[in-house]
């Protein structure tokens, strides 16, 4: 049992480690010895659970969606109707990106490395979309906002707000910030009368 909580720990430093460096430096620019310094594990303990840079990157994908799996379940439940509820997702993911180095470091990987790494997005797109197309036929979208185009529109600006808080403009304002700004402009367009709230 004593191995097994080592193991799990030390996992769980090189995925912390190397989420900080990837978010720093991208997928290219991360190292495995800079990870291995910063955990403070060996070569040999980072190679024992990750046999390369890609398998690291993949362990962190995986923390991320399943720290936001967990997040985003908590955040529509108890929503008062479909397109509140993916509204709440959607504030969600941006507290995560302003809060979590894994969430941010897996939202970068599904930019620069979307054929290689499995993506992010699957921990949330299918929710997102199920509740536009329950929003759609609750009548609480406009008639021409069809769900898989609101649905790619969430995803492209999430996208803009996870690089611009990373950006000179974007500095001290935050995912969250930015899409505060935003998100408001984008319910008008979508929502039928009086029906979202922010």
């Amino acid at each position: 049992m004593v191995t097994q909580g080592r193991a799990a720990r030390t996992r769980e430093a090189l995925i912390g480690a190397a989420a900080a460096d990837m978010d720093a430096k991208g997928f290219d620019g991360a190292t495995l010895a800079a990870i291995s310094a910063s955990a403070r594990v060996s070569m040999g303990a980072l190679t024992f659970h990750f046999s390369s840079k890609r398998a690291l990157a993949e362990g962190v994908v995986e923390e991320a969606s399943a720290i936001t799996r967990a997040r985003t379940t908590a955040a529509v439940a108890g929503q008062p109707s479909p397109l509140p509820a993916a509204i709440a997702l959607l504030q969600c993911l941006a507290d995560l990106l302003d809060e979590s180095v894994v969430v941010r470091a897996a939202a970068l990987l599904a930019r620069e490395r979307p054929e290689a790494v499995p993506g992010w997005h699957q921990a949330w797109v299918p929710t997102l979309r199920r509740l536009l197309r329950e929003a759609d036929r609750a009548g609480e979208l406009h008639q021409g906002a069809r769900p898989v185009a609101v649905a790619t529109l969430v995803v492209h600006l999430l996208t803009a707000v996870e690089v611009y808080r990373g950006s000179p403009m974007g500095e001290g304002l935050g995912a969250k910030g930015a899409l505060s700004r935003l998100l408001p402009v984008v319910c008008r367009g979508i929502g039928t009368k009086g029906n979202v709230t922010l």
